[in-house]
């Protein structure tokens, strides 16, 4: 592990599997990614992008940014850039430069997307910096 402690990849996946059943959206994310990538896990990319689907729909940013991902890896620029504009539009700043970086190669995103994105994300940013938060 990272901190210097035995790695148990079968355990971490049995707890976030109990995490997720009792209702985690971030242990749902990381099965998501676990699934997904075939990560201590026998590879299954439905069932990844399943439980990605279930966090993105209770709130996880990361989760709808990797629904983005697996879009733009499919070549479903539209929907990628949906995807990625809402959850740059709550802050998460990956997103944004996800979309800048489609923008800039001119043809997958457009300028009032990206512009649109940027100032919600910007909005989100400020709203988190807020004294009244």
């Amino acid at each position: 592990g990272n901190i210097g402690l035995t790695k148990d990849v079968p355990r971490a996946v049995e707890l976030f599997t109990e995490a997720a059943e009792l209702g985690s959206i971030d242990a749902r994310n990381s099965l998501g990614s676990r699934y997904y990538f075939g990560e201590g896990v026998k590879e299954d990319k439905p069932r990844g992008i399943l439980l990605w689907q279930e966090a993105a729909m209770k709130g996880h940013v990361q989760s709808r940014h990797m629904l983005g991902f697996v879009e733009h890896d499919n070549g479903n620029y539209d929907l990628a850039v949906q995807r990625y504009m809402i959850s740059a539009r709550m802050g998460y700043e990956v997103s944004l430069n996800a979309i800048k970086g489609m923008f800039r190669e001119g043809r997958q995103a457009t300028k009032a997307q990206y512009a649109e994105s940027l100032l919600g994300y910007q909005d989100a940013v400020q709203e988190m910096k807020s004294p009244q938060r």
